[in-house]
């Protein structure tokens, strides 16, 4: 089954045809960076890594642009609360951003633009505005004539008698119609500003997108993706400005759900985010990929710590067969090439609007059946097996043989070597016991190590150890 995606300006699954066969160009809105992220941020990111890395197993070759808005009323106001620049809170929350997505395991885009490094870009946009009537510069601002685009909330399925005025500058009498949209805003007293023909000022947050999708992917280009929260107003802005000035724009439109909390969508104003940096303190960050992937991309994901100790407990499962069957077949973790083709049930999932859900249903039956072989002691059919499950996981972004999981499991390296060589001691000791017939020793110290959720496998080549799902240590 050929891929097909749900377009959200259609409100249907489509049949996925690039437009260049064999390469896909794809701009994901990325971070306003006026605060480090929360768990509701990366989930953009997440499942649209998750897009690009099996658009890239299916074949193509994949251009990922991700924006960073590093300057707008947000950003300002921090900026003035904290007595620093504009560009300092911008440039220590973009780090942040850059690093919770490494640290999640997310593919690093093509290309990370930055607004303030795309001035020239809307200028040159805002021009050809004017000249085709759709937009007009009033007491120093730009604004966009929203009645001037005869499809104006299409994407959204609003009509336009029923838009309400768009609020974005402090004094709305200079706009034509209270619906229409600021492009530019004029320089007021101690706010970075740039020159432009209709004098210094900073641009409007929907202007930004247009001219860096536009910049790194062309005139139109395939998949615009972003939070569902972003249709309207920011990508219906988009796609009015976009068209109105006579580019085709994206052709295929994606939005995720939200993460939830109580019901109620994950956001800084709500009081309920959860940071990344903390939530990493609690699981392994392969383990909170794991979980955010493993929804259906369109929806609602409501976040418990009860949810994300199941994710991470499947995940184990599935990382205790790929290890174990590792260790039999001699596959080096951090060195292994996934090369094996998915299960044709995996594919067909993976191509129906990116089932991740139905896709996992297919990894864990194939993991079933890896486990019994590995219980029977079985040669044949294990390598198949295991080959399988490696490359499904690598299409997730989770395998546990990549250098980023196998190397650190996710966290500091230095830390894992320092449990590893403790764990290491206290096996040492418990051999000697055993093999002094001492088994209340013995089990003595694998009871601690339990307690420390610590799992232990004999196995005929030595004994080995795992970190124990959630659970399993009695705690």
């Amino acid at each position: 089954m050929a891929l097909r995606l749900f377009d959200t300006a259609t409100r249907s699954l489509r049949g996925f045809e690039p437009l260049v066969p064999g390469r896909v160009g794809i701009y994901l809105c990325g971070a306003t960076v006026q605060a480090p992220p929360h768990v509701g941020h990366v989930r953009s990111q997440v499942a649209f890594d998750v897009l690009r890395r099996w658009l890239a197993r299916s074949g193509f070759d994949v251009t990922f642009v991700r924006n960073v808005t590093d300057i707008d009323d947000k950003i300002l106001r921090r900026g003035a609360e904290e007595g620093v620049p504009f560009w300092a809170v911008a440039a220590r929350n973009e780090r942040a951003f850059e690093d919770a997505y490494d640290l999640l395991g997310c593919l690093p885009p093509t290309v990370t633009p930055r607004a303030t490094g795309h001035v020239t870009e809307m200028v040159e946009l805002m021009d050809r505005l004017i000249e085709r009537g759709s937009a007009y510069a009033a007491g120093g601002d730009v604004y966009f004539d929203v009645r001037s685009y005869a499809d104006y909330g299409a994407l959204s399925g609003q009509r336009l008698d029923d838009v309400q005025p768009a609020a974005d500058t402090d004094v709305e009498t200079c706009k034509r119609d209270p619906r229409d949209f600021t492009l530019w805003k004029s320089a007021k007293p101690g706010e970075p500003s740039w020159p432009t023909p209709w004098g210094r000022g900073r641009p409007g947050w929907h202007l930004e997108c247009s001219a860096m999708a536009r910049a790194y992917l062309g005139a139109e280009f395939d998949i615009h993706c972003g939070g569902m929260d972003l249709v309207f107003p920011h990508h219906e802005n988009e796609i009015a400005q976009s068209r109105a000035a006579g580019d085709g724009f994206a052709r295929y439109w994606l939005h995720n759900g939200w993460v939830t909390t109580a019901g109620e969508k994950m956001s800084k104003s709500l009081g309920n985010s959860l940071l990344v940096t903390e939530v990493v303190k609690r699981v392994r960050p392969v383990e909170l990929r794991f979980y955010l992937a493993g929804a259906h991309y369109r929806s609602h994901q409501e976040f418990s710590e009860e949810a994300l100790r199941e994710a991470g407990a499947a995940y184990s499962r599935l990382e205790g067969f790929v290890l174990r069957a590792a260790e039999r077949l001699g596959a080096e973790p951090a060195a292994y090439v996934v090369v094996a083709a998915v299960p044709d049930a995996f594919a067909a999932a993976m191509d129906d609007d990116l089932g991740v859900p139905a896709a996992l249903a297919v990894l864990h039956d194939t993991v079933r059946e890896g486990n019994k072989l590995l219980a029977d002691g079985a040669a044949d059919g294990l390598r198949e097996v295991f080959d399988a499950v490696v490359s499904m996981l690598d299409v997730l972004g989770v395998n546990p043989l990549d250098e980023q999981w196998a190397s650190s499991g996710g966290s500091d390296g230095r830390l894992t070597a320092a449990v590893d060589a403790l764990v290491a001691l206290a096996l040492e000791q418990r051999q000697a016991a055993r093999a002094r017939k001492d088994w209340a020793s013995a089990d003595a110290v694998r009871d601690r190590l339990a307690a420390a959720g610590i799992a232990i496998e004999d196995t005929p080549s030595g004994p080995r150890w795992t970190l124990a799902a959630p659970g399993e240590n009695g705690s």
